[in-house]
């Protein structure tokens, strides 16, 4: 019976040793698996940084371009209402000159009519359009 006791009591020590050495390897393959994961998780990070830094750059770009733009086109509105004023001014003056010179030939119908189109340029559907068009960017443009 002595011998049946060793025997029982070998037995389990036995299989711990043989369980220690792949738990062992184990842990080392666990180990591995995991420094390779923070390694990769840390590449990861550095591109997200990287493409960030990019698309950081390239929004300041579109952004300084879009500010040149906006001040070239405000320009150009500017210098679209001088000359579409201008142009008024010279179209009423040279409609008061034909007026007035219609008025010195006695060519005209009755002095009612002439002068009610002098205050009230003819303006056709187009240019009114296009009127609007224009003081409806200029009221845009001055609310920004």
């Amino acid at each position: 019976m002595a011998s049946s006791d060793s025997s029982t009591a070998t037995l389990p020590l036995a299989p711990k040793k043989e369980n220690v050495t792949p738990i062992g390897s184990k842990i080392a393959e666990l180990n591995e698996s995991r420094t390779e994961l923070l390694s990769r998780i840390q590449g990861l990070k550095q591109d997200l940084q990287g493409w960030r830094s990019k698309l950081d750059t390239q929004v300041k770009i579109y952004r300084d371009e879009l500010s040149e733009l906006k001040k070239s086109l405000n320009v150009e509105v500017v210098q679209l209402r001088t000359e579409f004023q201008e142009l008024k001014n010279t179209l009423q003056q040279q409609q008061e000159d034909v007026t007035a010179s219609l008025r010195n030939l006695g060519l005209q119908d009755s002095p009612g009519d002439d002068a009610k189109e002098a205050q009230e340029p003819k303006v056709d559907a187009e240019d009114q359009e296009v009127l609007a068009s224009v003081e409806e960017d200029i009221e845009k443009k001055d609310e920004n």
